[in-house]
């Protein structure tokens, strides 16, 4: 009998040690841009190709440690708001972002992008069709729900492979 009450015990103190207090995202992490523009992909099907991209780094400035910390990056052209693109990566695995670290530097591409064939890279950013894009970012760990972490302007250049 003992050693199931020591058994309860121990997995009422385990899981009320994991159901800890949850930290608002978008207060917790701070997002700060690095460098954003259009990536050049190279001759895709015979057409130079650019991707719009973001690259980031994210600080826990929360108390607690944000366990598989994931990243959702969806890119829609400013003149329009349904998807143009969109990128996902986990940012902190199991291990974790303890309080007061910071990312590694993160880069998400788009998948779609610009495509021209009679044009230097930089051309097709100066042609009169071209529509800038901007890329909005959530956030969620562990099994929070997903919360916008912020919108952000892709610069109109061109980012070297």
């Amino acid at each position: 009998m003992r050693a199931c009450v020591r058994l309860l015990l121990l997995l009422v103190i385990t899981l009320s040690a994991a159901c800890g207090p949850t930290v608002d995202l978008t207060k917790g992490v701070e997002v700060a841009i690095l460098n954003s523009g259009w990536y050049d992909l190279g001759i895709v099907n015979g057409q130079n190709k650019l991707v719009p991209t973001v690259t980031f780094t994210m600080k826990n400035v929360s108390d607690q440690k944000l366990v598989t910390l994931q990243i959702n990056a969806l890119f829609r052209r400013v003149s329009e708001n349904t998807e143009w693109g969109s990128g996902f990566l986990t940012a902190a695995g199991s291990p974790g972002l303890a309080p007061g670290a910071t990312t590694a530097p993160i880069t998400i591409k788009s998948h779609l992008g610009y495509t021209g064939s009679d044009q230097s890279r930089q051309e097709m950013l100066q042609n009169t069709h071209f529509v800038d894009a901007k890329v909005e970012l959530f956030g969620k760990y562990g099994s929070t729900q997903w919360v916008r972490l912020g919108l952000y302007p892709i610069t109109r250049q061109v980012l070297a492979k």
